[in-house]
């Protein structure tokens, strides 16, 4: 259940990332809502997790989830070029995030 919540709480970082640009340095109150609200699932999902996996293995995983699908957002809306360096970059960050739980 640990690591369901982890990747849920991953998933949460991408949208509050998302929505910290979209704020606009905070002067658009529907994306600044949004941030709070993703932050505060997100940091109190790592922090659950947090209570049985180690720290470590937890926050690497929390961050490359998060970076990951911020990272496929970019591609998706267009605001970043799809190359196929960065793709393969993306698919290491991932085979990371499968590693660490594997050797967990």
């Amino acid at each position: 259940m640990s690591w369901l919540v982890l990747l849920v709480s991953g998933a949460f970082e991408a949208v509050w990332a998302i929505a910290l640009e979209r704020s606009a340095g905070f002067t658009k109150l529907g994306p600044s809502l949004v941030f709070f609200a993703a932050l505060a699932v997100s940091m109190s999902g790592l922090a659950w997790a947090l209570r049985s996996l180690p720290l470590g293995t937890a926050y690497a995983v929390w961050v490359g989830v998060g970076a990951s699908l911020a990272i496929v957002y970019s591609f998706a809306t267009g605001q970043e070029a799809i190359s196929l360096l960065k793709i393969v970059f993306l698919l290491m960050i991932v085979g990371g995030i499968v590693g660490l739980k594997l050797v967990s």
